[in-house]
């Protein structure tokens, strides 16, 4: 009975993101209200509050489990092996070449450039993924992770990453500007390292 239970959640979750990034295509962020969004996925308005805490968390209904999978890498990489390079072989299985993913995604961008607001709520994810630099990059260099060169470190690899994903790249050249990115970051940290 739960796994059926289960299934119906994750299909109740998906109506919601569906609905909701059609209503964002057709009416932009603004102009889509949670009471459309519950509508078009034939769900009540607190339905839609058992899911995602706000209008915004839909938009980025998939960074938890980005965040959280980024982590584990982190977390499990072998010893010797960098937090760059640990990203890089992150970002060489985590970066989707499905359209429907990518399509989001350029909508997502769209509409952050739009409205202030929701710009606000993606660097609010983004610094989370920062800290989680900030550690494995502590950790690289024997610091503590509120230390100045972590913090350094992790702005400008996250500086990369945002630019990167500014340039709106197909799959592979997104890796490609990754690999330029981590030949430079390699260098900064060795510089730090031999300090």
């Amino acid at each position: 009975m739960s796994g059926l239970r289960e299934r119906k959640k994750r299909r109740t979750r998906e109506q919601i993101i569906e609905s909701a990034f059609a209503l964002f295509r057709e009416r932009g962020f603004q102009g889509t209200t949670i009471a459309d969004i519950a509508e078009a996925a034939e769900i009540s308005p607190r339905t839609f509050f058992s899911y995602f805490p706000s209008k915004e968390a839909v938009v980025f209904y998939n960074f938890d489990g980005i965040l959280e999978s980024f982590q584990a890498s982190i977390a499990a990489r072998p010893a010797g092996q960098s937090a760059i390079d640990t990203l890089r072989g992150w970002a060489g299985v985590e970066l989707s070449p499905n359209q429907r993913i990518r399509d989001e995604e350029a909508l997502r961008k769209h509409m952050c450039r739009e409205d202030p607001g929701l710009s606000a709520f993606q660097q609010h994810q983004q610094a989370k993924f920062e800290d989680v630099l900030r550690e494995g990059v502590a950790r690289d260099l024997g610091e503590p992770p509120d230390g100045l060169r972590p913090k350094l470190v992790a702005a400008a690899i996250m500086a990369a990453l945002v630019a990167i994903g500014d340039e709106d790249p197909s799959r592979d050249r997104a890796l490609d500007m990754i690999d330029e990115a981590v030949v430079f970051l390699r260098g900064g940290v060795a510089a730090l390292s031999a300090r």
